[in-house]
């Protein structure tokens, strides 16, 4: 009897972002962030005092000082996120023509259901999902997860998901970064270069340590990364920029590390990059390049919060110029590096020969 080959199971890609408001406009920028901060894993502390620092305090007045913001980087391709995650997804599309690749959202749209049902209607029955966030953390990386896991269970037939994790310090990653970042070096000759990462709560960075004593309890926590930091946002971008600076030929002297973005009086995890690259001015650094590696797309924290607001600060501080590295949004490096860490994690795919017409064998005793 011939054997026949059972189909092959379909791979779908799924990219996940963090997101971003549908328009540049105050309501369209509450509704983001009503949903954004409402995750319990972003605003991590009692549902009760959530909804009142919510309710009372962020959305009566942040969602017009944020649209204003939005509105200096809004293009005519809309956000910029979007617009940079859409053309890396056509770019993958083309890369790796043997699967099909989507683009999702943890909030706003396209939203993680969306994306996934494209998949699934297309036959992918094995969906790699990934999370564009380099480095981990619970209020991001861990969120998505969560939410992807929730979302693909909803339906009866539900896919077989395989989640790529963090590549804060992938070869691939850091390779696509150091040839991005490289010609603007070149071209730009900078006295100093900051790596400037999103900024989370202390809290946060403390719960991600099982043993409860190792994240922040000393200066040199996050130089070696173990068994107790393994998760420790902090410590995966410490070892991002060690690793860039390396293949940069960068001398420690001649870089530093510091973080964006905080909110709220609760203590964040430091060096604040609005207050580092004041000091840098102040000890007569002229010419600043600033990497923003948390990000692989520019958005809103990389193009109005370092690229214009940042410039201004170093600018009135003394320094003469202020240069941001461009995320590596599509370019052609990016696109290769993505492809590889995303064939790594995938699952073997291979047809399994089924006799046709064959009866089942008797089940054991």
């Amino acid at each position: 009897m011939r054997p026949r080959m059972r189909p092959e199971p379909k791979l779908g890609v799924l990219l996940v972002n963090l997101g971003t408001p549908d328009a540049p406009r105050a309501p369209e920028v509450r509704r983001y962030l009503r949903e954004f901060l409402s995750d319990p894993r972003v605003l991590d502390i009692g549902a009760v005092g959530r909804w009142l620092l919510l309710n009372l305090v962020i959305l009566p007045f942040r969602p017009a000082r944020s649209a204003a913001a939005y509105r200096t980087v809004w293009g005519p391709g809309g956000s910029p996120l979007l617009y940079h995650s859409r053309r890396l997804t056509e770019a993958l599309r083309a890369a790796m023509p043997d699967v099909d690749v989507e683009l999702a959202m943890r909030y706003g749209e396209p939203s993680l259901q969306k994306g996934l049902d494209a998949l699934r209607v297309r036959g992918c029955d094995r969906i790699v999902a990934v999370p564009l966030y380099p480095q981990y953390a619970a209020s991001s990386t861990g969120s998505t997860v969560e939410a992807l896991y929730r979302a693909a269970g909803e339906p009866w037939n539900t896919p077989f998901l395989t989640i790529v994790p963090p590549f804060y310090d992938h070869p691939a990653f850091i390779d696509a970064l150091a040839r991005v970042g490289a010609p603007v070096l070149e071209d730009f000759r900078p006295d100093h270069v900051l790596f400037s990462f999103h900024g989370l709560p202390e809290r946060q960075v403390k719960k991600s340590d099982p043993s409860g004593a190792h994240c922040l309890a000393r200066p040199d926590c996050c130089d070696a990364i173990g068994v107790n930091n393994r998760n420790c946002y902090r410590a995966h971008c410490v070892a991002t920029a060690g690793a860039l600076r390396d293949r940069l030929g960068l001398s420690r002297d001649a870089t530093s590390i510091a973080f964006q973005s905080r909110l709220g009086r609760t203590p964040w995890i430091r060096p604040f990059t609005d207050v580092e690259l004041v000091e840098l001015a102040r000890r007569g650094v002229r010419r600043l390049a600033v990497f923003c590696p948390a990000f692989v797309a520019d958005c809103l924290e990389t193009l109005e919060e370092i690229g214009i607001r940042a410039a201004e600060s170093f600018k009135a501080a003394g320094g003469e110029d202020l240069r941001l590295v461009p995320c590596l949004n599509d370019h052609p490096v990016w696109v290769a590096a993505l492809a590889t860490i995303i064939r790594e994690s995938a699952p073997q795919r291979r047809a399994l020969p089924v006799l046709a017409d064959s009866p089942a064998p008797p089940l054991s005793a």
